[in-house]
């Protein structure tokens, strides 16, 4: 007898600590994602891969080209795959880059959400005059990264005037939007 009456004081002790029930089912709205994860700091996607967005050239606007990798990878290696070029089947799309011959990026250092690019002359005898595109190749590629909210540049340490879409230069930091015009859309 001692034991049953534990057992029925231990059922109503315990059923009322639990969470509440309600009578229906009601729905559970999904928050809006992506959502970081621990090991990337990039967002997420379906089917554990990401999308890892590289800006290029075609038809003399920045056309965004996406890869679909495992992670996304830092922010120095990431550059590193923008500087290496559009892979085969890009080029087959017509896509290119205005990077080589224009500027030169000699590394990159983030500072909380903004990127520093540190970059040297390309050269006086280049013959590319481009330099808008290459520039928003690199801003447009960076900022596509949820981690990253702008870029700068310098050169020799020193803070370096990068021109925006509609020819005016400014120091940064500079996003997407100041490149918005010459982006392909669709």
């Amino acid at each position: 007898m001692r034991a049953r009456l534990w057992t029925v004081g231990l059922v109503i002790l315990l059923g009322g600590c639990g969470v509440p029930t309600d009578d229906v089912p009601r729905a559970v709205e999904v928050p809006p994602g992506p959502f970081p994860t621990p090991i990337t700091g990039g967002p997420t996607a379906t089917g554990g891969r990401v999308d890892q967005t590289l800006c290029y050239v075609r038809d003399d606007r920045i056309d965004r080209v996406v890869r679909r990798t495992d992670t996304l990878p830092g922010v120095e290696e990431h550059l590193r795959q923008l500087l290496a070029g559009p892979r085969a089947p890009e080029l087959d799309r017509g896509v290119s880059s205005a990077l080589p011959g224009t500027i030169t990026v000699a590394g990159a250092q983030v500072d909380g959400t903004v990127v520093e690019v540190d970059v040297r002359p390309a050269g006086e005898e280049t013959g590319r005059s481009d330099e808008v595109l290459a520039f928003g190749q690199i801003v447009c590629t960076l900022t596509s990264r949820g981690d990253v909210t702008g870029v700068s540049f310098r050169r020799a340490g020193q803070p370096l005037d990068v021109p925006r879409a509609d020819g005016s230069l400014t120091q940064g930091p500079l996003t997407t939007a100041d490149y918005a015009p010459l982006l392909r859309h669709g």
